[in-house]
């Protein structure tokens, strides 16, 4: 069974472990070594996490948790999904998405943003099959991963 839940104080560990294994998948192979290795050493994840607490949505199937979402501003941009390589293509990422777009609609939006790396296919695919539409394609350098990445805004009507 799956369940969206809020997150925990006592699960950060475990959820920096989702956030970090998800992002050495998908995000790992396209940037430098250094960067990865840096990335690794540290987890981010575990501030990020500290800091929004219960505002990252936890889904959990059969009990263990699978994979993290948040609207890190508390806007109406998901700006984090995140799903553990061992749950993927088991409905984790759709439901986290629905969870936050409810989130969303819930503070008065009629639209959902989210923004990927182009070459993070899987994600790309994902959003698109729930609806959300290109509106803007371009270069940018992220300043945490020290590169330039191409990158794709996606939107969706409420």
């Amino acid at each position: 069974m799956l369940v969206i839940r809020p997150a925990l104080p006592e699960e950060i560990g475990t959820l920096a472990a989702i956030g970090l294994s998800a992002w050495l998948k998908g995000i790992a192979p396209l940037v430098t070594e250094t960067v990865a290795t840096r990335i690794a050493a540290t987890n981010p994840f575990l501030p990020f996490l500290q800091e929004l607490g219960p505002r990252v949505v936890v889904a959990e199937i059969g009990g263990a948790a699978a994979g993290i979402g948040a609207c890190e501003c508390n806007d109406n941009t998901i700006s984090d999904i995140w799903i553990a390589p061992a749950f993927e293509g088991r409905g984790a990422g759709s439901a986290l998405i629905g969870a936050l777009e409810a989130q969303i609609a819930g503070r008065g939006y009629a639209e959902a943003h989210i923004q990927v790396a182009v070459r993070n296919e899987r994600a790309l695919q994902l959003y698109r099959h729930l609806g959300y539409r290109e509106t803007w394609r371009k270069v940018l350098f992220d300043p945490i991963l020290e590169t330039d990445l191409e990158k794709v805004g996606l939107s969706k009507l409420l």
